[in-house]
């Protein structure tokens, strides 16, 4: 029961980051109805500008350095790619920023090398004791800061003009730019929040337990697409439920892999992406995502 309770609490609160990661893709989506595959790079981007400067200019401070430039890279993206792609389809635009992820990562990567980078968290190491149950601080502080984020934007969300204009404009763009609403800095303003996001998802993803920020965590972060996927790309409600589905089932796999080694090796690696498969086979658009109805 120990140990259950462990994973238990380990997956809630990386799922709550998963649902960080989830969001950037939702709000991208719901305002471009593009499929943003750059957004592991943005995470990277973040992640390594707070490496970079922590030990000169404090973590805090850091920190914020990171949301910035993270938030500054995505909407670089949105006006020097997204927005001057001569192309009508979402789809061409999925591909473009795939091509932007190998770039963004491809040099990133290059500037890390081998290195395991620290990013200076206040948490360090320290283990939080509650009776048998063993929590590291900063699982909690993870788990705690993303509740609060999450909960923040969905306010912004629903009560702010810019969350009101992002409604608009994924429910019916051109009667939302008809109404005056600005379909271009809606649109970069959806890419740079998805970039802040990313950066902060990507301090939680490299402190303790984990060893720091490499080359790999793009493919850590990569967890996050079936969050969103599975709980529907155009569902912020989805986005929290998918990510913490997707924590906790790898967590509780990974964590019970010795019993399930009639399945093979690395299962908690794919459960993510199996978990999505089944939902998709349920509910194509995920489990809160908007079903298209067509008149046959």
């Amino acid at each position: 029961m120990t140990t259950f309770l462990e994973l238990l609490v380990n997956g809630i609160s990386i799922g709550a980051v998963y649902a960080l990661i989830a969001l950037g893709f939702v709000i991208i989506f719901k305002a471009t109805e593009v499929v943003n595959f750059a957004h592991a790079s943005l995470l990277l981007v973040g992640g390594f500008i707070v490496a970079k400067t922590h030990e000169s200019v404090g973590f805090w401070l850091a920190l914020l350095l990171g949301l910035a430039g993270a938030a500054a890279v995505g909407a670089l993206i949105e006006f020097a790619v997204i927005r001057r792609a001569n192309v009508i389809s979402h789809s061409i635009l999925a591909i473009v920023t795939i091509g932007v992820d190998i770039v963004l990562t491809t040099e990133l990567t290059r500037q890390i090398g081998t290195e395991v980078l620290a990013l200076g968290d206040p948490w360090g190491s320290e283990v939080l004791h509650l009776g048998a149950v063993n929590i590291p601080l900063a699982r909690i502080a993870a788990l705690v800061t993303a509740s609060l984020v999450i909960a923040l934007f969905l306010l912004a969300f629903k009560y702010t003009n810019w969350g009101v204009a992002m409604r608009a404009t994924a429910e019916d763009a051109e009667t939302a730019a008809l109404m005056g609403v600005r379909r271009g800095r809606v649109s970069m303003g959806a890419w740079a929040v998805a970039g802040a996001l990313a950066a902060l998802a990507a301090l939680f993803m490299c402190i303790f337990p984990t060893p720091g920020l490499d080359r790999t965590v793009t493919a850590t972060a990569m967890k996050a697409f079936p969050a969103a996927i599975l709980g529907g790309l155009d569902s912020t409600t989805g986005a929290l439920a998918g990510g913490l589905i997707i924590g906790v089932t790898e967590s509780l796999v990974g964590g019970y892999q010795s019993e399930l080694v009639f399945l093979g090796r690395g299962l908690g690696d794919v459960a993510p992406f199996l978990v999505m498969i089944i939902i998709l086979l349920i509910r194509p658009a995920g489990l809160f995502g908007t079903r298209e109805l067509a008149r046959v």
